[in-house]
This record gives structure tokens, sequence and C-alpha cells, in this order.
């Protein structure tokens, strides 16, 4: 019977489903929401969404490959390549041959890249924390659970 059910469940239409009841319209519309609360902060500092992302990701993992901090940062790999030399123009990263592929670079935080980021992390926290308002530690936990139990289940690459 859970079988049939599950069938049905596949069948049904978005318009049957509604948009609230969607992942990804959710899931899209929440993303869109942060990144538009911290647009006059990207802009005040000379960033865009790509450019903020490459810093987050750096500020927590310093010194990835190029295509591996593009999977974390969720950018296509053209618009991380002209961020990244946007970012190094402006002193806040630098790039380094990678030791163990000389065919690869590293990407590291300056110290000014760390001083950008540290400017913009208060208000990123100020909107993440706007978000999960009302939602008690053990929801918080649970659903933080299965996004990531979601983002295994169509996870491309390892990491």
């Amino acid at each position: 019977m859970a079988e049939s059910t599950d069938q049905t469940e596949q069948l049904r239409e978005l318009a049957e489903i509604g948009l609230e009841g969607y992942a990804p319209y959710l899931m899209n519309r929440i993303m869109g929401r942060y990144n538009a609360n911290l647009r006059k902060e990207m802009t005040a500092l000379g960033l865009s969404t790509a450019k903020m992302r490459a810093l987050a990701i750096l500020s927590a993992k310093d010194g990835l490959p190029i295509g591996t901090l593009g999977i974390f940062a969720v950018v296509e790999q053209s618009t991380l390549s002209r961020a990244l030399d946007g970012l190094q123009a402006d002193g806040l990263v630098r790039r380094e041959v990678d030791s163990d592929d000389q065919r690869s670079s590293r990407v590291y935080l300056t110290p000014a890249g760390r001083a950008v980021y540290d400017r913009l992390w208060p208000h990123m926290r100020a909107s993440h924390d706007r978000m999960f308002q009302g939602i008690t530690p053990q929801e918080r936990q649970a659903f933080l659970a299965t996004l990531n139990k979601m983002l295994a289940n169509i996870r491309v690459h390892e990491i």
C-alpha cells in the first residue's frame, strides 16, 4: 500500500502540491531573500554574491583548489573565475600553484580579505538568525539534519 501512495505522491502536479509544499521553491525563495538582505552591505564592500560566497567559504576552509571552492560556493566555474579575478585585483585573495597538482591552484584569503569578510559576517549572521526566529533548537537541528540528508541524496561530488 505504501508503494501506491508513493506513486500517487509522485504523480501530483505542482498546482496540487502548491508552492508552500514544494521544497525547491521554498529553498530558492529563502536564499533569494537571504542574498537580497545582504545586498546593501555587499555592495558597500564591492562584493557580488559570488564574491561574498567565495570569501565566506574561504573563511571556513582556506586554501581550497578552485574547483572545490566552486562546488562549495555553488557558483559556475566561469562566474567564479571572474569573481576570483576581481577579488585578487582588490587584494582580498591570492592564488598559489597547488603543490600536489601543478596544473591547479589554491585560493587563500589575504588579511585584507579576512577584514572584508569580518565586516560582512555580522550581517550574514543577523540574516541567518532572523530565518531561525521562533524555531526551537530541536527543530533547527532536525531541519539541518534533513538538509544534509537531502544534499547527500542529490550530491554529485564527494564533498
